[in-house]
């Protein structure tokens, strides 16, 4: 009572402060005038700017002249409530009129930096050169009142901290709020009633912590090579204005030489040449016939436009420092960097009405493409992982994919590609044009009109892949095809593994899995292995089902997918097989470990369901354990069900291993 009524006295009339009044209680409380600033002002701008902003709102909060406590000049007016000293707040503010007093202005200028959109924050001092400061990182619940904060309007944070940093009355908030300026008090009050702050954010508690104060701060450089080429810039200010000029483009030049490339960062004799075109790498138009490694490094520089320096010099140049406007897409695992040193050109021609280069740097293939002649159109950069690359998948790049359609690159030792519906196994491949370049006549994208990633597509009429030799390669979103294979895989120092498709029965394993090939879309798949692992004669007379494991390998070794597939007999031979499993990561049904077991639940003609198992040849006993029960030696198993029916399935291996069946 006596407190409030201290309170009250002190509204009701006004206190004269003098300046060094003011310059006492400022720096008595200046951790908590900063901290209250810096929780005002709008935190969408940074926490360094936030920082030097609300140090300068509390060092600007000294007047000139002998004011009152509501701000103005020794006039007379309200009197406003001090902060509440016994919670927690600092030592003899509670009735303090100087504390009121500049705590008021540091409120003003923090109200006005909110409604501000644009310029500074606060004046100009404080200042820090080469160092971010920030507050010290909080926990999650304080991560979470910052984010509630900053969904708040400015007068709402406001009343926030007056309320519970401050410890005011309602009405001692309302009439603090009003003398700093702020319309609608009361509304700022009900938004933070409505507020959703963490556990904590209603007794003043976060507010005290680490994260909101604004005088413990960490320092961390900023960013060095930029102020490297500032200080750069500064002293040879007419070199930079040129090299200005020539980036940004002057009216009527459109690119400078460079392109769509970014800004250059550093400059070395290593990362110059790697950027020159006179010091792109060339195999010889023939090295491929006797070269010990065919791969991408044994193919020639081909295409119309080899010798087209400036375009050569856009393309390594956006390579190196892709800008803004650049659509940039690599597949998982690649490295997006500039090269170690001069690439090798494998091509750069026009096609379809775009500028096409490809360049090789042992890693990586790298796609440039851009529309128009270098004077602004859009501009595309893809990378591909390419390491241990050998004959096999080194086949083919794509120059170019618009419209459902792609343009291949063929390996110089291709002679007469041809085109394959996988869909229609007994159709023959149809012979594909190859230009003199290397370039083939467009080919219907496999799947094209499905939507990639979806694995249910609605309707699959054919998946198209391109033959090269024996090899089948088919379009998967990517700069490298991927190659396609059937058979066992060959486990570590057996040898064997699986082979190029060709016979009808790779062709027909292959026209049940080819609608599935959109789960593997854009996954950086370097080969995908059909094997045919099981055959099953069906309950009731259901005819012979075949169990399919398919096996995504990719470039990066890790992310590899398994899918096992179940194909009860059906009239059409392309009709896709159903996935009863999928799972990323699995060694199973690869060369680490060579065998596999899945199960599915099946539906005879007459309505009884059917619990159906298989497993590799490894396998000599299965055993079915949850909702259905029973074993059979062997490796197939085949027990009644329910729909819907739970069921852990559990292989023996030769030698006494066990196998659990892939879910």
């Amino acid at each position: 009572m006596e407190q409030q009524q201290a309170t009250a006295n002190l509204s009701e009339s006004p206190t004269l402060i003098d300046v060094e009044q003011a310059e006492a209680a400022i720096v008595e409380h200046y951790p908590r005038l900063v901290r209250l600033a810096y929780l005002v002002l709008p935190p969408g701008v940074g926490r360094t700017r936030r920082v030097l902003a609300a140090h300068a709102l509390a060092q600007r909060a000294l007047p000139r002249n002998r004011v009152n406590s509501a701000g103005t000049r020794t006039d007379t007016g309200p009197g406003l409530p001090g902060q509440r000293g016994s919670q927690g707040g600092p030592e003899g503010a509670a009735g303090d009129g100087g504390y009121a007093f500049v705590r008021l202005r540091v409120l003003r200028g923090a109200l006005r930096a909110a409604r501000r959109r644009r310029g500074p924050l606060a004046p100009a001092l404080p200042r820090v050169w080469g160092l971010r400061l920030v507050p010290r990182q909080g926990g999650a619940d304080e991560l979470a009142l910052d984010k509630a904060l900053s969904e708040l309007s400015g007068p709402g944070r406001a009343a926030y901290v007056l309320r519970e940093l401050e410890q005011l009355d309602d009405p001692e908030v309302r009439e603090v709020l009003k003398a700093a300026g702020v319309v609608d008090p009361r509304g700022a009050l009900i938004e933070v009633d409505e507020m959703d702050g963490p556990a904590g954010s209603r007794d003043g508690a976060l507010l005290e912590s680490a994260e909101f104060d604004a005088c413990s701060l960490q320092a961390r450089p900023t960013d060095l090579m930029r102020r490297r080429q500032h200080v750069r810039a500064a002293l040879a200010a007419a070199a930079a204005l040129v090299v200005c000029g020539t980036l940004l483009g002057l009216p009527g030049e459109g690119w400078g030489p460079s392109g769509a490339a970014a800004p250059s960062y550093a400059r070395n004799p290593s990362s110059e040449r790697a950027l020159d075109p006179a010091e792109l790498t060339r195999a010889e138009p023939g090295v491929w016939r006797t070269a010990t490694r065919a791969d991408f490094s044994s193919w020639p520089a081909r295409g119309d436009r080899t010798d087209d320096t400036p375009l050569l010099r856009r393309a390594l140049a956006v390579w190196a420092r892709p800008g803004r406007s650049v659509h940039v897409s690599a597949t998982p695992g690649t490295q997006s960097g500039p090269p170690s040193g001069p690439p090798q050109l494998l091509y750069a021609g026009e096609v379809d009405q775009v500028a096409v280069v490809l360049l090789y740097d042992g890693l990586r293939v790298v796609r440039y493409a851009e529309t128009g002649r270098g004077d602004g159109g859009a501009v595309a950069l893809d990378f591909a992982r390419t390491d241990a690359a050998d004959a096999a998948g080194s086949t083919a790049l794509v120059a170019t994919r618009a419209d459902g359609n792609v343009r291949y690159l063929t390996a110089p030792w291709v002679r007469r590609p041809s085109v394959r519906d996988l869909v229609r196994p007994d159709e023959a491949p149809r012979p594909l044009r190859l230009a003199p370049d290397g370039v083939t006549d467009p080919v219907r994208a496999g799947g094209a009109g499905l939507v990639p990633g979806s694995g249910r597509p609605p309707e699959c009429e054919s998946w198209t892949a391109l033959r090269l030799g024996s090899r089948l390669v088919t379009d998967l979103g990517e700069i490298v095809p991927a190659r396609l294979t059937y058979g066992a895989p060959g486990g570590f120092g057996r040898g064997g593994g699986p082979l190029d498709v060709a016979g009808a029965e790779a062709r027909a394993a292959w026209a049940h899995t080819a609608c599935r090939l959109p789960l593997l879309h854009s996954r950086g798949v370097r080969e995908v292995n059909a094997w045919r692992f099981a055959a099953q004669r069906l309950p009731e007379g259901g005819g012979a089902a075949d169990w399919v494991c398919t096996r995504a390998e990719t470039w990066r070794g890790a992310g590899d997918r398994v899918l096992a597939q179940f194909q009860p007999p059906a009239r059409d031979p392309g009709a896709p097989a159903a996935i009863v499993a999928s799972v990323d990561g699995s060694p199973d049904c690869g060369p680490r470990a060579p065998r596999v077991l899945a199960g599915a639940l099946w539906k005879s003609r007459t309505g009884r369901w059917y619990l159906l198992a298989a497993g590799s040849s490894q396998v000599t006993a299965v055993a079915a354990r949850g909702d259905v029960r029973g074993a059979a030696a062997g490796r197939l198993l085949t027990l009644p069900a329910e729909a819907g029916d739970q069921t852990r399935l559990i292989g023996r291996l030769m030698g006494g291993g066990r196998l659990t069946a892939l879910r």
